[in-house]
């Protein structure tokens, strides 16, 4: 079969344009030993069915970090590539265009956010930079799909022109010559957008920005959350489901262990869907009506900053505040993926360049960022006491990522290399590839996230059942009650926390607890070893001897806290 190439560099629209050529029907994969992701899908070219794939994006062949690296490898197992270049800006993207050019393979320029010329008094002669390349040059816009059908048909024309092996200064010689030939800039007088575009990025005006857009999104997340939960999810469940596990529980003889498994424990004669804990209450009811509202509606959120571009100058405008606890400010992008889930977040921390980085990135997510289904039970559970109370718990989480990032930053070898990033400019977002990003998004949680409720309802019941939680709770009473403050049936609650962390704060409202142990307790779990997903892909990424220092820095982090929160409050 057919593989053809989307290759280009990062921010030029590749992944907009592969959706067009794909549509919806695409698989997510990681390169082989790595966490690099690239995304492949299939297209039909003269009744032909090839294969295309989004290469993860570079500047150049010759690699400077894991992705580029990956990019470079791919190449090697492509037999067209379609090379995406960002028409407002020839002269950077042009370079990786004649790198590609003497790699001898067949290829198709499409000159991509064409639209966006014409609003910056760009003019690129078309003819001209097709006979300087000599490949088919195709002006293309993935927001609106100018030039998409023509990039498809001209795909089988692709050709590979005769092309001379140049060092790095020829290159950049040549591109300023092409540039030169084929590309006019008039002046024109800056946009309202435009001026946002620079107001963003700088630190007073970027500041008030920042605080406005990040309030904005959580208020959204929040407000679409609860009106998923109150008028879609929890309706169905109260009024079809809860009725129909009634007269089960009623076949089942209203108790017993197989009765508390799948249906669950009777609260006052009836089914509570956040304390029964049966697979067929709890275990659906906590991922699709507690969770899954606020999954979709942070990643909505997020897949509307990505592809408007505001995320890149939130990552340069917090570069040097990011220095400080030794990252620079594209650790934001797996900080803010963290609140939705910490399993893509460690992920993410891929695209930071140095083994110290994604030590001290990945180690912060687990501890101090609480994912979207944390989040739902603290608002609703620690919320109920009053919003003061959860301000507190995530003040304490800040100062916590704060404080233990300048530990990490001092007490760790290493350095950090500074923030070389593209800012695109502010684009209307591409609704489309928003809504596939979410569905997929979404989709994986779903996959991950429900089995693992699943499987813990049921460990958890047949424990339960065995006395196996008596003897834990024993064993951990000195330092739950003495050290935390929190009653001792709260360890249940921590040692569920290793499944998941939404069920676990459900088991804390379990206990008769007080505004104050509530607060103790929501911190300790967050920053307690994160879910069995979350743990896996830490270990891949970090390795044994890191995974394991990760690993007690949040056990003694995390006592240490609870127990000053104990004392002071």
């Amino acid at each position: 079969m057919t593989r053809i190439l989307l290759m280009g560099n990062p921010n030029v629209g590749k992944s907009v344009i592969f959706s067009r050529l794909t549509g919806v029907r695409v698989v997510s994969s990681n390169y082989p030993g790595t966490t690099v992701n690239y995304t492949s899908g299939f297209m039909k070219i003269d009744g032909r069915k090839v294969e295309v794939i989004d290469v993860p994006g570079t500047y150049t062949l010759e690699p400077t970090c894991e992705a580029e690296k990956i990019a470079s490898e791919m190449l090697k197992t492509g037999d067209i590539v379609v090379n995406v270049v960002d028409a407002t800006n020839l002269e950077r993207n042009l370079y990786l265009t004649l790198q590609l050019m003497e790699m001898k393979i067949p290829m198709v320029v499409a000159l991509n956010l064409w639209d966006d010329t014409r609003h910056r008094g760009i003019e690129i002669n078309l003819e001209k930079l097709r006979e300087i390349l000599g490949v088919p040059v195709i002006p293309t816009s993935g927001l609106n799909g100018e030039g998409i059908k023509e990039l498809a048909t001209h795909i089988p024309q692709a050709v590979s022109p005769p092309s001379q092996i140049r060092s790095r200064d020829e290159r950049w010689a040549f591109v300023g010559g092409i540039t030169d030939q084929v590309q006019q800039i008039s002046h024109r007088h800056h946009k309202w957008f435009e001026r946002l575009e620079d107001a963003s990025v700088r630190p007073k005006t970027g500041l008030l920005v920042a605080v406005a857009i990040l309030a904005c999104s959580f208020m959204v997340i929040r407000f679409i959350g609860e009106f998923l939960i109150n008028h879609l999810l929890d309706p169905p469940f109260h009024s079809l489901w809860l009725p129909l596990l009634m007269k089960l529980s009623a076949l089942m003889g209203t108790s017993g262990l197989l009765h508390d498994v799948i249906v669950g424990k009777l609260i006052n004669g009836e089914i509570d869907f956040v304390q029964s804990f049966g697979l067929l209450s709890s275990g659906l009811y906590v991922p699709f009506v507690m969770v899954l509202p606020y999954i979709v509606s942070f990643y909505l959120v997020l897949g509307i900053l990505e592809d408007t571009g505001y995320l890149p100058r939130l990552a340069v405008l917090l570069d040097t505040t990011m220095h400080k606890i030794g990252l620079h400010g594209f650790a934001v992008i797996p900080a803010l993926l963290g609140f939705g889930c910490s399993v893509p977040a460690v992920m993410a921390t891929r695209v930071l360049e140095s083994r110290r980085e994604r030590f001290i990135a990945a180690t912060l997510v687990c501890i101090a960022i609480p994912c979207a289904s944390a989040q739902a039970m603290i608002f609703g559970l620690v919320g109920k006491y009053g919003g003061q109370y959860v301000a507190l718990v995530y003040g304490t989480l800040l100062a916590v990522w704060i404080i233990l990032g300048v530990l990490l930053h001092r007490l760790l070898k290493g350095f950090s290399p500074e923030l070389l990033i593209e800012i695109p400019p502010y684009r209307i977002p591409p609704w489309g590839a928003i809504i596939q990003k979410l569905w997929g998004r979404t989709r994986g949680f779903l996959l991950e996230a429900v089995p693992i409720i699943l499987a813990a309802v049921l460990v958890i019941n047949i424990l339960f059942f065995f006395g196996i939680f008596d003897s834990i709770a024993s064993f951990a009473a000195p330092v739950i009650r003495g050290v935390l403050g929190l009653p001792e049936e709260s360890v249940t609650a921590v040692v569920i926390g290793l499944f998941r962390k939404d069920a676990a704060l459900g088991m804390l409202a379990l206990s008769a607890m007080t505004a104050k142990q509530m607060v103790i307790g929501s911190v300790v779990l967050t920053m307690f070893f994160p879910c069995i997903a979350t743990f896996v892909v830490l270990l891949r990424e970090l390795g044994l001897k890191d995974f394991l220092k990760s690993s007690a820095i949040m056990l003694f982090s995390s006592i240490a806290v609870g127990g000053i929160l104990n004392a002071l409050l």
